[in-house]
């Protein structure tokens, strides 16, 4: 069976998810009317990972839609992507960065994505005219990187990735070219079994551009023989592997789940990068999103827990301001840094807040 084969045996029914797991009549029910919304797809590798004994299984939070995704508090749009959208497709929100919406699909649609507003439903917003794209890219010598995301663009075609690259790499202004991508998570298989992708990505790498994969590991049970070869055979291929985990309540919001995860990761070599503050979006943030004290407490006390490569990470909110550093609390206070900003002017700026013990993001704060 190829790896598009396998992408369509996906879990995308009530009826293809009994099989795996017990629900009650209401349990059906809810989760018919949250699919309408927002639909189910689940890799039979993903939902093998599941303990179909234990409602509260991590992996299983992440994977099937739950009652809970009828809350609507909070926003679809939260970091701001709509105005800083150039054309369908293209965002460039950060002087340096240029940030293509290259698919709405992914090979698992996780519960707590922040762009729920767009994977796996019809939009307007992914990339439909790519020359124009890389025409902007092309005229902008401010962007010297380029993240390529979605959905997930590694359930594309490898003709389509190599056609990305291709346009791309001859930028000199260019200096590395980025896919966001949760497939070595949720569907290794895509990479174990496509030696062309594989090759595309070293060839590419050692003529020109490096190619950098960020991904998202969240929960330690994720990282399994498959996923860690996975990321190994993109590092034999000469790509670079970091990791965006997201605090989730429920999946790793205490010390010791997320000291092991990034001790874990860094042992099959993947580079922390950020633990990001979970997004208030609609149908995520009552459910998933964790209050900003307990965070950089849970952050601090996993820290501990670390040696210096794997506690790397920055613990970061991705603001519609900019990307903003989690840095300290003392005296009813949270400090802030601006890692990165749409206003220039602003990085590296420090700031605070009043301190309150709801508030999971910072338009909440006095």
């Amino acid at each position: 069976m190829t790896w598009q084969e396998e992408l369509k045996e996906n879990i995308c029914t009530i009826a293809q998810l009994k099989e795996y797991i017990d629900l009650s009549t209401d349990e059906e029910q809810h989760l018919r009317e949250i699919m309408e919304i927002h639909p189910m797809s689940i890799t039979r590798y993903y939902m093998s990972l599941i303990d179909k004994n234990d409602p509260n299984d991590p992996i299983r939070k992440m994977a099937v839609p739950s009652e809970e995704e009828f809350s609507v508090i909070g926003t679809y749009d939260t970091s701001g992507e709509q105005e800083n959208t150039k054309m369908p497709g293209l965002q460039h929100k950060y002087q340096q960065t240029a940030l293509i919406l290259a698919t709405n699909s992914c090979a698992m649609y996780c519960r707590h994505c922040f762009r729920k507003r767009l994977v796996g439903l019809p939009t307007e917003e992914t990339l439909r005219r790519f020359n124009d794209a890389v025409n902007y890219i092309g005229t902008h010598k401010e962007v010297n990187n380029v993240l390529i995301t979605g959905g997930d663009p590694f359930v594309l075609p490898t003709n389509v990735i190599a056609q990305f690259l291709d346009k791309l790499s001859p930028f000199s202004h260019l200096e590395f070219i980025r896919f966001g991508s949760r497939v070595p998570v949720t569907f290794p298989n895509r990479i174990l079994d496509d030696k062309e992708l594989l090759t595309l990505l070293k060839d590419n790498t050692t003529k020109s551009k490096r190619v950098y994969v960020v991904t998202q590991f969240n929960h330690p049970k994720e990282i399994t023989p498959e996923s860690a070869d996975a990321v190994d055979a993109l590092i034999r291929s000469d790509v670079i592997v970091n990791n965006q985990t997201v605090l989730l309540h429920g999946v790793n919001d205490n010390p010791e789940t997320l000291a092991e995860l990034q001790n874990k990761l860094v042992g099959i070599g993947v580079n922390p990068y950020y633990v990001f503050q979970c997004r208030p979006v609609k149908r995520v943030k009552s459910h998933f999103q964790v209050p900003l004290y307990k965070g950089y407490e849970i952050v601090e006390e996993a820290k501990k827990r670390l040696n210096g490569h794997s506690k790397r990470f920055k613990y970061i909110m991705s603001h519609q301001t900019g990307k903003i550093e989690i840095v300290g609390i003392m005296d009813g206070y949270i400090y802030f840094k601006y890692h990165q900003a749409k206003e220039y002017d602003n990085i590296g700026k420090f700031f605070k807040r009043k301190l309150n013990n709801t508030a999971g993001w910072l338009d909440e704060l006095d």
